[in-house]
């Protein structure tokens, strides 16, 4: 005989009673979503795993440090069975069958009057899976369906090109340090829906050949300048194409707003009245190093990281960074975009005080299949760079956590 399916319903809990017996891994795991929900939650349970204390004292559920009693799902609209005594268990889904409770069971789901889905979230959509075979219960096999339809919707590949979430405008994309698969998931959902997507040299490329046909590739160092600076060329070209009512991708390496010019693009779209969303990506300062295995902070070694632009050096008028300040620190210092400058700043820093031991790591094309590392010092890095041909893009490392981990490439 056929086992009759579940008829699946959301459940509306913003200020209604919610009571959840036993505060283990279950209810654990549980109550996030519960309390996201807007529920008045009780807890009943002797006891608690220090995450469900915690939102116990943070005032977000109420809990009552005893057993479960006959009564406690009184005018409850929802209940979560999971203590660890069977006979408590089965009592309450009585009471609860009694007074009518729609209640969920961890220990038996049979002899419970509702389940709970495998559940996930994509930008204002909720995935629930629930399947009713005995092997659909199988909450990895759930699990697997949940994830799957997730990840099509985050990524763009679930949803029909005519039916895409689309809306014109600019978005500023972190795209992370070079690996494909270190970029945001909310900006791998954009790229997928957008029209026209301009990109940096330094951004994930290997996204780029994943987009349909139709999607219009713009490589900013390409915009032809003519009469305008490069960054206003950009400018012009996210601003132009905004206004023919398409959806702009401007796909920048790393963080958008460290050393990417940003917050320029943003403000040029601002005063032209076009709406921009920045959508943070993976900053290379840390990201590299840590692919490297190098830690930018660590336990007894170094308490602070620092990031520095290397593109102008320290003797250059333009300079806005304090470096007989940073000759001082005893933490790490990170340099971006440094590789052209790094004999002077070496310099530089040892003229103020910091040994010329100290010891140096250049990351070069970090996190992609060309990633390289070569060590040095302060003393040896600018001969370093020469006889080892370190080219940019490279994040340079500068700091006793350099010699904390393994070296990868030793």
């Amino acid at each position: 005989m056929a086992e009759n399916p579940a008829y699946p319903v959301g459940l509306r809990l913003t200020g209604r009673k919610v009571v959840v017996l036993g505060g283990g891994q279950v209810a654990q795991r549980r109550l996030p979503a519960l309390i996201a929900a807007g529920a008045d939650i009780l807890l009943v349970s002797p006891e608690a795993t220090p995450s469900v204390e915690a939102m116990a004292d943070a005032g977000e559920i109420t809990w009552e440090r005893r057993p479960y009693a006959d009564g406690d799902l009184a005018d409850a609209w929802y209940a979560l069975i999971a203590t660890g005594d069977k006979e408590a268990n089965t009592r309450a889904s009585a009471e609860a069958e009694r007074n009518r409770v729609w209640c969920v069971r961890s220990d038996d789901a049979d002899a419970a009057t509702a389940w709970t889905p495998a559940t996930g979230h994509s930008e204002g959509v909720t995935v629930a899976v629930l399947t009713t075979s005995a092997r659909g219960r199988d909450p990895r096999h759930t699990a697997a369906i949940r994830d799957a339809v997730v990840e099509g919707l985050r990524d763009g590949t679930l949803v029909a090109p005519h039916h895409r979430t689309r809306t014109a405008g600019v978005t500023l994309v972190g795209g992370g340090p070079g690996d494909p698969d270190l970029i945001t998931v909310r900006g791998r959902r954009l790229l997928a829906e957008a029209d026209v997507v301009i990109a940096d040299r330094l951004g994930p490329r290997d996204l780029l050949a994943e987009l349909p046909p139709h999607v219009e590739v713009i490589d900013a160092a390409k915009i032809p300048y003519g009469r305008f600076m490069a960054q206003e060329a950009i400018n012009n070209a996210l601003i132009e194409h905004a206004k023919q009512g398409k959806s702009v991708v401007r796909l920048k390496g790393g963080d958008p707003y460290v050393f990417g010019r940003g917050m320029e693009e943003l403000q040029a779209l601002a005063e032209a009245g076009i709406p921009c969303t920045v959508v943070p990506g993976i900053s290379s300062s840390i990201s590299v190093p840590g692919a490297a295995g190098i830690p930018v902070t660590h336990r007894g070694v170094a308490h602070e990281f620092t990031v520095v632009s290397g593109h102008v050096a320290p003797d250059d008028e333009r300079s806005l960074v304090d470096w007989p300040s940073l000759a001082r620190l005893t933490g790490t210092l990170v340099i971006l975009m440094g590789v052209d400058k790094i004999g002077k700043i070496a310099e530089t820093l040892v003229a103020h005080g910091k040994s010329a031991d100290t010891p140096v790591a250049l990351i070069q094309e970090g996190t992609t299949a060309a990633q390289r590392r070569v060590d040095a010092t302060l003393a040896t890095v600018a001969e370093t760079v020469r006889t080892e041909d370190v080219k940019p893009p490279a994040v340079i490392v500068i700091g006793e956590v350099v010699n904390v981990g393994p070296n990868p490439s030793a």
